[in-house]
C-alpha cells in the first residue's frame, strides 16, 4: 500500500509581527523545529520524513499557504531519496500558495534518485501580486561516488509558476541520447535549478541585477561551462546548471542565493545551522 502522508503548513503575521507557523500532519510528515535565527519576522522551518526515504506507493503531499507579509524558510535536514519501486510509482507533492507582501524561501537538500525508482515529484507555486520567492531543486541521478548509478527507473519532475513558467521533464535511466549527449545531460548525473520569482513584473533593473548576480557567480565557478541564466518572463529568473556531484551544484546555488537575498531584499544569506550539521 505504501505510506501516505500530508502536511499542511499554515504561516500567519501575530500581532506582534512575528510570522507564525500552525502545522498539522497526518502520516509520516512532520516539522522538526521551527527557529528565529533571524528575528521574528522571517520563521526558519525544517521539514522530515522520519521513514528516510520514499518507496513505490507512497504519496507524500505538503500544502503551504503564506498569509500577507509572512515570510518563511523552508528546508530540510538531508537529502531526499527516492528508493527502488517494485512496479508502483512514487509521488511528491508541493502546493505552495503565497499571499502579496509574503515571502517564501523553498530551499530542501538535494533528491536522489536511486536506481529502480519510479517517482514523481511535483511543485506548484501560486504567487499573488507583491509576493515573492526563491526556490531551488537539485536532482541526483543514483549515486556515482558509491559506483551505484542511475541504470534503471524513471523519475518525472514538474515545478510550476501557474500561467507563467512551467518546467517539466521525465528523465528515464534507458534514455542515453538524454543523458549522455551533449544536448542532454552530458555524461552529467546532476541538475541543479534556482529560481527567483514574483507575483508581478519586476522592475527591468531589479531583474537585469538578479540576472547578472547569477551569471557571474557561475562563470567564477568551476561549473561556468554547464551552467546559465536568464529571465524567461517578467517575473521570473532562472539558473540552470549541470554536475557531475551535488556538492558543486549545491555551492553554486548557495552563493547565488546570498546574491539574491542581498539584491532582492537587502538580507543577508547566513546558511541555516541545519545545512551544517
Amino acid at each position: 500500500m505504501g505510506w501516505r502522508g500530508h502536511l499542511q503548513l499554515n504561516y500567519r503575521v501575530s500581532d506582534t509581527g512575528r510570522s507564525v507557523l500552525h502545522a498539522t500532519h497526518s502520516g509520516p510528515l512532520r516539522v522538526l523545529k521551527s527557529l528565529y535565527p533571524e528575528g521574528d519576522a522571517r520563521c526558519h522551518s525544517v521539514l522530515v520524513h522520519p521513514p528516510g526515504g520514499v518507496v513505490g506507493g507512497d504519496v507524500l503531499e505538503i500544502d503551504l499557504d503564506l498569509a500577507s507579509g509572512a515570510q518563511a524558510l523552508v528546508t530540510t535536514p538531508g537529502a531526499t531519496r527516492f528508493y527502488r519501486s517494485a512496479g508502483a510509482p512514487a509521488l511528491q507533492a508541493l502546493n505552495a500558495r503565497v499571499a502579496g507582501a509574503a515571502r517564501l524561501e523553498w530551499l530542501p537538500l538535494e533528491t536522489i534518485a536511486h536506481s529502480g525508482c519510479l517517482a514523481t515529484n511535483r511543485m506548484r507555486f501560486d504567487l499573488d501580486a507583491g509576493a515573492e520567492m526563491i526556490g531551488w531543486d537539485v536532482l541526483a541521478l543514483g549515486l556515482p561516488a558509491a559506483d551505484q548509478p542511475f541504470a534503471r527507473g524513471r523519475f518525472t519532475q514538474r515545478i510550476e509558476l501557474p500561467g507563467r513558467w512551467l518546467d517539466q521533464g521525465t528523465v528515464d535511466a534507458a534514455d542515453r541520447r538524454l543523458l549522455d549527449s551533449p544536448l542532454g545531460w552530458a555524461g552529467r548525473r546532476v541538475l541543479a535549478t534556482l529560481w527567483f520569482a514574483a507575483g508581478s513584473a519586476l522592475a527591468s533593473e531589479r531583474r537585469t541585477r538578479l540576472v547578472d548576480a547569477a551569471r557571474d557567480l557561475a562563470n567564477a565557478s568551476s561549473l561556468a561551462p554547464t551552467s546559465g541564466a536568464t529571465a524567461p518572463q517578467p517575473g521570473v529568473v532562472v539558473l540552470r546548471a549541470l554536475a557531475a556531484r551535488v556538492e558543486p551544484a549545491m555551492g553554486l546555488l548557495v552563493d547565488v542565493w546570498r546574491a539574491w537575498r542581498d539584491v532582492a531584499w537587502g538580507l543577508e544569506g547566513e546558511a541555516p545551522r541545519i545545512w551544517r550539521t
